[in-house]
């Protein structure tokens, strides 16, 4: 077996785990939020079930190089598809945001449920994503790179719930949640727009640099793509 090789199942095993993860997350989440009649519960899990698609675009790439497809048009349709998911959950976290600011849907309201399933989510998708990060920098794959920056981005988003919740608890700032959301819609359009894109920056010059993907200090660990020529994994 080739280092390649080794490299895609590796990453095929670490997509997968976060697809088990996001499965057993939105089951969670759907449920807590539907005892609690908490919509940012519900929104919870309507994350995980936008990070299952962008890890199963991932899965459908990795097995198509294994079963010997051209990997360069493999990689174009996955990044392509996982742009498109970055596009749908910044829609998805304005149009929740702005209905839970204005009065439309409920206000969050509180679980210990659900701020459980957030703290274990930070962890998992954490370590999940250095883990993809360093694979990505050695396959020099975009793809994975996205997906790994995507769940990173859901991440944040869940510890912007969880925030939103605590401040819900102790200070009755119902607003704090989707306030906070309403931050991270740059960061997803930002994403969005690079992956989809198509290939015209896999090997774009700028200023004499190359884009690479990294997990470097110069590229905050892989949040953007790193255009230092000293970067090689």
């Amino acid at each position: 077996m080739t280092e390649a090789d080794t490299l895609r199942r590796t990453a095929l095993i670490l997509v997968t785990v976060g697809l088990v993860w996001n499965l057993a997350e939105a089951a969670v989440a759907f449920w807590a939020g539907t005892r609690a009649a908490s919509v940012v519960l519900l929104a919870f899990g309507a994350d995980s079930i936008i990070e299952l698609f962008a890890g199963g675009v991932l899965v459908w790439r990795l097995t198509r190089e294994q079963g010997g497809h051209d990997d360069e048009d493999a990689e174009s349709k996955a990044r392509r598809l996982v742009g498109l998911t970055f596009f749908l959950l910044a829609g998805y976290v304005a149009v929740h945001s702005v209905a839970s600011l204005v009065g439309w849907l409920p206000r969050p309201e509180p679980s210990l449920m659900g701020v459980g399933i957030a703290v274990a989510s930070a962890v998992v998708m954490s370590v999940l994503y250095v883990a993809k990060m360093r694979i990505a920098a050695r396959m020099q794959s975009r793809a994975l790179r996205a997906e790994a920056v995507e769940s990173l981005f859901c991440d944040l988003q869940d510890l912007a719930v969880l925030v939103g919740l605590g401040f819900n608890v102790l200070l009755s700032w119902w607003w704090a949640d989707p306030v906070a959301s309403l931050a991270l819609i740059p960061f997803f359009i930002k994403e969005g727009l690079e992956n989809f894109g198509g290939d015209h920056d896999d090997e774009e010059e700028h200023v004499g640099e190359v884009l690479r993907v990294c997990f470097c200090s110069i590229c905050f660990f892989g949040i953007r793509a790193c255009r230092c020529l000293v970067c090689r994994t």
